[in-house]
């Protein structure tokens, strides 16, 4: 790109907003802060630096400088090459053969091989802070898998410090002081136990003092890093050099054999059953070993010791021996079988059990599975590049490089090893695991040169260092996840020394690998850390994929030899290696992962990182409603997606919480619901408005534990916005089909119309919609979350055939553990044609088709004529609707109308009260009870309810409506009274709006005397099937 010369010009800047360049840096400021930026390794400075705090603070951070060698490739190499190298692979060739050993090799390799494909593209993808693996995956898949992940790579590096403490104790024990040993055993089970013991006591030892080094002063451990890769290089190139040797002059280790069974060589001196001395031929000590005390010619001796002889044979023939072909196959014993020899003469007789200790036998069942599991740590280690990205000169450049030398380095010296090892080695002694047959010499050492010395120190001491790396790692892997604050139990191990220094951490992870230290066995424990590291890798290659194929703007790596392909082929490699292994371990380290990853979805902080998963999540939706395009819902799969209209406060608090509570109750969790609300202003005067608005409701809605999205808009009028809200809520095929409102309580005292206008507008919009209508009337009185109904009915009044809405809902509410025991009744009204016993039936059968359990009730209502009753009522709602039309007079003549109104009911009321003494007398007022009233009070001036009574009701509309309310609202109190709910056919608004105020009175009067009610208004489309 051509940089134009007026490009560092300010003088266009005058037409920015100084407050715009505050938020909005200039482009110089913005380079020069990425320039300068050093990216130092988290943690903190060490203990030594610490000691002047003057000096500390005058301590400029030193620029990272190391380069692909010295600050991946080397270190890679040293935590790949470690304790399986020098203690089993040896062990792996002689059980599994050469072929498969190569295999076990090939598969390992290429699965971390993939995984460093895969490692390299998110490494160069960014700059990549110190955390290593865990701020990878945590910032590609987000911080339910990083925290996941990251604790199972935490433990996976803290169970490797456990098994390279335990390969260092097996060395030290069995090969260096023998003699340092405390417990023996006399037999050879207890010889196994005895071992067991000592690794436990030795292994506890080493494990404090490790992290007494660690908790003392990391530098120590940087500086010996050095010493320990030496160790590594100078053993592996002995092995090479004893190889080439062996062609010409193969090292003299010879087996003791008795028949085609192997000898444990160092428990007698002579390999032979006789020697002679001074011409005289006297039983050796293997002899002794196998027969009772007494002479030769009539000893009582071993069965397969008389039949078979001894013979000594080349532990290690050389290459140009052609042991190559007998080591080509597997050999693989249970535990306890005998080491044996196919091409040798033998007798096959049992022996005495006794003399079972003189044979070299399994001490486990081997397979090709569990050898997979102990083989793969050492295939591990190749994060080391990445988790020092805070110490490399360039990053994006050294980690791909670096990482995939190594890996290449690693797997050719494996595989090489492999057919080296099978090329020179003796069989049996390749399936000897300890070097018994070779006077318990390290079996890799009797190959090396110049001596077997140079393999066992040099590994004791690789393993010492390797143990030292992850016991330095894992806990400052720990203290990166807890910084993080995902997971709130871990917050306490973010803390440390004054320095910096991960002490907590430490103490936890020196607690676990006691655990591994505790299991003592080495081919135990290498199974539980390749679950782990497999577990991470998986992810890695995951997060590379799931990027890859989303193709997030944000994804440029700069390593350009990646493939999504290859990511999943990694990662297929990964759980097929983690079940192959072992199938049982791989369960429960997946169960592990899953329950962290539920832990910080339902605890952990929330963390807006730009993850991967919230871009799979946004392409799944986007999918999702791509397909729900395509037409509207079954009837099978229709639920309800709720609209919740709430109505604010002044402080903006939500004023009816029950509705919210309602709504969870409804839904449990299940469908789409959007609270909406509207905000009376102007958008840019109210935008902080709203948005606090918005905040509250998101806060009740986590109160009520509704799931589900919040809207608020700013309208210049309620009407308008909820009118907005209507029509735009949703996207594509995710929208509502159910609107939720309050009732406008006290509508008949405000002298305000706009609220009740504004309902009854809402109503007509939703059936312009064909929407699904809910009104919760006296919703305050609804239960909370926290009761429960342990008896109690929901009652429908089936009227008018809606869809099927009031049969759905009290269904969908008993779903809920507030509902659960109430039980659900219907009841019809039928009238006087209708054949009441035929249409029980008929319910009672569509019900059952309709797998709904209900009590079924016809009422049957008889026509009957208007009572005065219904007059007074209409005439009141008349008196009252003319008053409301008078709204616009002056305040004073305002005052006046309200005062007669509450006249009017005050009188009512008195008249009521007084004749309430005669519980016979007909409660409903007739022109003659008017003037009745009238001579008794001796009051020549009628009063002002006798005559609103006289006067006729204007419209005989009204007067017809206001009978079928009243008789309905008789029966449905009669029968319903002491429901927990009543479910209730909604009538519609009349068409002309002059009939607002009759409607809502309509309303009031149907509902009259219930504590619960819901109004239900059907879409206009069928909600429920008979049909599977």
């Amino acid at each position: 790109m051509e940089i134009m010369s007026h490009f560092t010009s300010f003088e266009n800047l005058d037409n920015f907003d100084l407050e715009e360049l505050d938020i909005r840096p200039k482009v110089s400021s913005l380079l020069s802060r990425l320039v300068n930026y050093t990216n130092i390794t988290q943690g903190a400075k060490e203990h030594e630096e610490e000691e002047s705090a003057e000096a500390s603070r005058r301590k400029t951070p030193k620029s990272p400088n190391m380069g692909t060698l010295m600050g991946v490739y080397l270190p890679c190499l040293q935590n790949i090459f470690g304790v399986i190298l020098f203690l089993r692979l040896t062990w792996i060739v002689g059980m599994a053969g050469i072929m498969q050993s190569l295999l076990i090799v090939l598969m390992c390799c290429s699965c971390t091989m993939l995984t460093a494909i895969s490692m390299s593209a998110i490494a160069t993808n960014g700059v990549v802070p110190a955390g290593g693996a865990y701020f990878m995956i945590s910032r590609s898949l987000g911080p339910e898998f990083g925290g996941a992940v990251g604790l199972c790579f935490y433990l996976g590096t803290t169970f490797a410090s456990a098994m390279y403490i335990l390969g260092a104790i097996e060395i030290f024990l069995k090969y260096l002081v023998p003699q340092a040993a405390i417990f023996h055993g006399t037999d050879p089970l207890g010889s196994d136990s005895a071992m067991l013991n000592n690794m436990r006591v030795y292994g506890s030892i080493c494990l404090t003092l490790m992290a007494v080094v660690v908790f003392v002063g990391v530098r120590y451990v940087n500086k010996l890093a050095s010493l320990f890769l030496a160790c590594v290089i100078i053993s592996i190139v002995s092995i090479y050099a004893g190889a080439i040797k062996s062609m010409t002059h193969p090292p003299e280790f010879p087996i003791c054999m008795l028949g085609n069974r192997t000898l444990v060589r160092d428990r007698f001196d002579v390999c032979a059953k006789t020697v002679i001395q001074g011409n005289i031929t006297v039983p050796s000590q293997l002899w002794e070993r196998f027969c009772l005390p007494g002479n030769m010619s009539s000893a009582q001796c071993d069965d397969y010791f008389i039949q078979n002889n001894v013979t000594e044979i080349q532990g290690i023939p050389g290459l140009g021996s052609g042991i190559i072909r007998e080591n080509m196959w597997g050999n693989y014993l249970q535990k306890g079988e005998i080491l044996e020899k196919a091409g040798l003469q033998s007798v096959d007789t049992h022996g005495a059990l006794d003399n079972f200790g003189m044979y070299v036998s399994a001490d486990i069942a081997t397979s090709f599975t569990l050898l997979v599991g102990i083989f793969f740590p050492s295939a591990t280690g190749i994060m080391a590049g990445s988790n020092r990205s805070g110490d490399l000169r360039d990053a994006q450049k050294s980690i791909p490089v670096g990482t995939i030398l190594a890996i290449t380095t690693t797997s050719l010296v494996y595989l090489s090893s492999v057919v080296l090892f099978g090329s020179c080695i003796e069989g049996v002694v390749l399936r000897d695991k300890f070097g018994d047959a070779v006077r318990k010499n390290l079996v890799v050492g009797t190959l090396s040169w110049p001596s077997p010395w140079v393999i066992v120190i040099g590994s004791f001491f690789s393993t010492v260092g390797a143990g030292l790396q992850s016991l330095t790692g894992a806990p400052r892997l720990l203290q990166a996840i807890a910084k993080d604050n995902i997971i709130p139990f871990l917050r306490v191990f973010g803390h440390g020394k004054t320095n910096g220094e991960p002490t907590w951490a430490l103490l936890l992870t020196g607690l676990i690998a006691e655990l591994g230290i505790l299991i003592a066995s080495l081919d135990m424990v290498a199974p539980i850390l390749s679950m782990f590291f497999l577990m991470c890798y998986l992810f890695v290659n995951l997060a590379c994929a799931v990027q890859t194929l989303l193709r997030t703007p944000n994804w440029r790596p700069r390593f350009k030899y990646y493939h999504w392909a290859l990511s999943f082929l990694g990662m297929s490699m990964c759980l097929a290696l983690m079940f192959i292994s072992s199938w049982y371990y791989a369960i429960v380290a997946m169960g592990i992962a899953g329950m962290i990853y539920k832990y910080i979805e339902y605890q952990g902080a929330e963390k807006e990182w730009g993850d991967g998963i919230r871009g799979l999540s946004l392409s799944a939706a986007r999918y999702a409603l791509l397909r729900l395009e395509v037409g509207p819902p079954h009837t099978k799969n229709w639920r309800p997606q709720l609209l919740v209209l709430l109505k604010l406060d002044e402080d903006l608090h939500v004023k009816y919480p029950r509705l919210l509570t309602f709504a969870s109750q409804l839904k449990a969790g299940k469908g789409l619901t959007i609270v909406g609300s509207v905000i009376q202003g102007n958008f840019l005067d109210s935008y902080g408005e709203m948005q606090a608005a918005e905040q509250a409701i998101k806060n009740m809605m986590e109160i009520e534990r509704v799931k589900g999205f919040c809207q608020v808009v700013v309208a210049s009028k309620v009407r308008e916005g909820i009118v907005h809200l209507i029509q735009s809520c949703g996207l594509g095929g995710m929208k509502h089909n159910t609107v939720v409102m309050g009732w406008p309580y006290g509508w008949r005292q405000s002298e305000d119309p706009r609220a009740w206008k504004t309902f009854i507008n809402t109503v007509r919009c939703t059936t312009a919609a064909h929407l699904a209508l809910m009104v919760p009337k006296n919703v305050s009185f609804y239960p909370s979350n926290h009761e429960r109904f342990t008896d109690g009915n929901i009652d429908v009044w089936w009227i008018v055939h809606d869809g099927g809405m009031l049969m759905l809902l009290p269904f969908l509410l008993k779903q809920h553990k507030v509902w659960r025991k109430c039980k659900m009744r219907i009841f019809t009204v039928a009238q006087m044609d209708d054949n009441s016993i035929q249409m029980k039936k008929d319910l009672a059968t569509f019900l059952y088709q309709l797998r709904i359990e209900a009590e079924v009730e016809v009422v049957e209502m008889h026509d009957s004529d208007i009572s005065a009753y219904t007059y007074e009522r209409t005439l009141m709602m008349e008196q009252r609707s003319q008053m409301l039309r008078q709204m616009r007079l002056s305040s004073a003549e305002r005052q006046r109308e309200v005062c007669f109104f509450k006249l009017v009911k005050l009188v009512t009321y008195s008249i009521l009260t007084t004749n309430s003494h005669d519980e016979e007398e007909e409660m409903t007022w007739t022109k003659e009870r008017c003037e009745a009233e009238r001579r008794n009070r001796n009051n020549h001036r009628p009063t002002l309810l006798c005559l609103s009574f006289l006067l006729q009701p204007r419209d005989q509309s009204n007067v017809r409506r206001m009978h079928t309310a009243v008789k309905l609202n008789e029966v449905i109190v009669n029968r319903s009274h002491d429901a927990r709910l009543v479910l209730l056919n909604m009538p519609g608004p009349p068409r002309n709006a002059d009939g607002d105020e009759n409607y809502m009175e309509f309303l009031e009067v149907l509902t009259e005397g219930l504590e619960r009610v819901l109004l239900v208004r059907g879409g206009g489309r069928e909600v429920i099937t008979i049909y599977s």
